[in-house]
């Protein structure tokens, strides 16, 4: 167990709906006892848990972990039992944590939750898309414009799967790691955008889109990194200015509370992305990439306004 006056800073996946309702609760609980010295920390976003944790982000979301003061963590029923020393209410959970063998059962039990998770989380997700749609009035102009957004996220997470495949085949390991992690950051946008667009407002050309996407990412992968970077710098410099342009008419004319923060988070990522890929694709581009670059921009833009209408 740890200090009691050791502060604990507990690492949540903010992306995850069971975890979001878990940590808000803890999070009241704390509240009421002065001194818990609980701080909390959502890895679930890139590029704020990128720089603190690094490439220990993925593990650190796959299970439960509470980092001390000195740097070292504990995990799943262990970290949940120091949580539960904080908590009002809870502390009785950690004290029978103690005792002989029951830590271990608590873990064989997270364990198995985990196994669970999964489909307890595409239900959450469910219901509170659902909740969340039936809650919301959007604008003609929002809907065509969150349509289009629904067709480029979507579009984006198959551009990061064209790359994974190419870099797979050609055994670049830093091309994947890279792929996978933006890609992961584009089925969170998609997913926070499908809780605001119920399907039968989608674009019916999802498909065309998939495939577009995926080819956008397999092409230059197979020319290597530096095609691919300057291909994603180009694809998010005009995904910066569609989302500027949504939160700019949100600005002056309003829009359904939680929206504008939306399209912010989203925005804020898609720059760091495209920052990320124009420093490693580096100010001297061959003009086959330029032209290449050229040719994306325009597709993006033309893909925005078929999106807005079908």
């Amino acid at each position: 167990m740890t200090d009691p006056k050791e502060t604990l800073t507990v690492l949540y996946d903010g992306g995850c709906p069971l975890c979001r309702r878990e940590i808000a609760h803890v999070k009241g609980l704390a509240e009421q006892r002065e001194g818990s010295a609980l701080c909390f920390v959502d890895i679930s976003h890139p590029a704020q848990a990128s720089a603190a944790f690094g490439a220990e982000r993925e593990t650190l979301l796959a299970r439960f972990h509470v980092q001390r003061s000195d740097g070292s963590r504990l995990s799943g029923a262990a970290a949940f039992a120091a949580m539960w020393s904080r908590l009002p209410g809870w502390r009785w959970l950690a004290r029978l944590a103690k005792l002989p063998g029951m830590l271990t059962l608590l873990e064989w039990a997270y364990r198995g939750f985990l196994k669970l998770r999964p489909g307890l989380q595409w239900l959450a997700r469910r219901w509170d898309d659902e909740a969340a749609r039936g809650a919301r009035h959007l604008s003609k102009y929002l809907e065509r414009e969150l349509r289009s957004d629904h067709a480029g996220e979507t579009g984006a997470v198959f551009i990061y799967r064209g790359i994974t495949a190419v870099a797979r085949w050609r055994g670049d390991a830093q091309l994947v790691a890279f792929a996978q992690q933006h890609g992961q950051t584009e089925a969170e946008h998609l997913r926070l955008i499908e809780a605001w667009l119920a399907p039968s407002r989608r674009s019916r050309l999802l498909g065309p889109w998939r495939l577009a996407g995926w080819l956008t990412g397999a092409l230059p992968a197979l020319a290597g990194r530096r095609a691919v970077y300057g291909t994603i710098a180009a694809v998010e410099t005009f995904v910066d200015r569609h989302y500027q342009q949504q939160i700019d008419h949100l600005r002056e004319h309003g829009g359904p509370e939680g929206l504008l923060p939306l399209l912010e988070r989203c925005q804020a990522d898609e720059c760091h992305h495209r920052d990320e890929a124009a420093g490693l694709a580096g100010p001297n581009r061959s003009w086959l990439l330029r032209l290449w670059c050229a040719v994306v921009g325009a597709g993006s833009a033309a893909a925005v306004v078929l999106a807005r209408r079908v």
